[in-house]
């Protein structure tokens, strides 16, 4: 559990709302709120994907994003943060993962926003598998 009440992390299989991590971050000291909401694509290179599975070690999963969130508390000066990825088979056009962050103006909000997403995608022990309008499906690296 993050140690402070202003940070939301956490991994889950439930669908992500992009208005909950809105209404999360909301504060009356913040300028700026920050949004960054990851879907499924229909394409990955020139092939065709029709859905991903999410996979995590869950526990380190949780605590990566929690870190991450605690990091962006100590670089930026951000009023609340919530970081969500989700886990589990997901369709072309669903929300996998979500950042959201508010902050006194918008350059802060903009910054912590992005370090936070890049943090996720590459240090959050979570992979994805896609599933190919061949009827192929893989793992994907990290990016």
């Amino acid at each position: 559990m993050p140690v402070r009440t202003e940070l939301l992390a956490r991994v889950t299989e439930d669908v992500l709302d992009p208005n909950d991590a809105l209404s999360f971050v909301a504060d009356p000291r913040a300028g700026g709120t920050v949004l960054f909401v990851g879907t499924v694509r229909d394409h990955s290179g020139p092939e065709r994907v029709t859905g991903l599975d999410y996979e995590a070690w869950e526990e380190r999963a949780q605590a990566a994003l929690e870190g991450i969130g605690e990091k962006m508390f100590d670089r930026w000066p951000i009023c609340r943060a919530m970081l969500t990825h989700r886990v589990g088979e997901l369709e072309v056009g669903q929300v996998s993962v979500v950042v959201c962050c508010s902050a006194p103006h918008r350059a802060e909000a903009f910054e912590a926003a992005r370090f936070g997403i890049e943090q996720v995608k590459r240090d959050a022990p979570i992979w994805k598998k896609e599933h190919l309008e061949t009827g192929e499906a893989r793992w994907v690296a990290g990016s």
